[in-house]
Parts: C-alpha cells; structure tokens; sequence
C-alpha cells in the first residue's frame, strides 16, 4: 500500500496548534527559570526537588551542582494550586 505524505501548510488556521501547544507544555525549564517565576531563591528550588516537592529531570553531573530540568506542565500544575502531597 503506498504512503501518503501529507503537507501541512503553516498560514492555514487550525493546523499544527494542537502540536505546538502540546510542545510547550512539554519544554523544559532550568532551576533558574522556575525560580524566577516562582519569586524564590534557586536553592529553595533545588532543595523542593530533592525532597521530592517537585517533580525534575536530573541530568547527567557537570561541575559544581546537579543539573535538574522541570516541565512546564509541572509548572503550571503547581501554579495552578494542585500542590504534590509530601
């Protein structure tokens, strides 16, 4: 059976939204990034990680500290009110 490609033409209205929309929720925000939008201290993020608060990515060790990445949906759900229970 033959493949269809399909081409989707980015001035037409409605195309390719859901999946740019659904790309955002999944970016990934550094420590920092969360920390100024939460109004708090890099470290108080770091130290939410570790005691499992919040939900991060560890990434592999470089340098100094533990690298950690956070979901913009993670962000949202704990802006939103829906605290983890710890």
């Amino acid at each position: 059976m033959p493949q269809r490609n399909v081409v989707l033409d980015k001035n037409q209205p409605g195309v390719g939204e859901h999946k740019m929309a659904e790309e955002k929720k999944d970016e990934l925000l550094t420590v920092r990034e969360v920390a100024r939008r939460l109004r708090v201290d890099d470290t108080t993020v770091r130290r939410w990680i570790k005691s499992g608060a919040l939900e991060a990515i560890t990434l592999p060790h470089r340098g100094k500290r533990q690298a950690y990445r956070v979901k913009r949906s993670t962000l949202e759900t704990l802006l939103d009110g829906a605290l983890p229970a710890v």
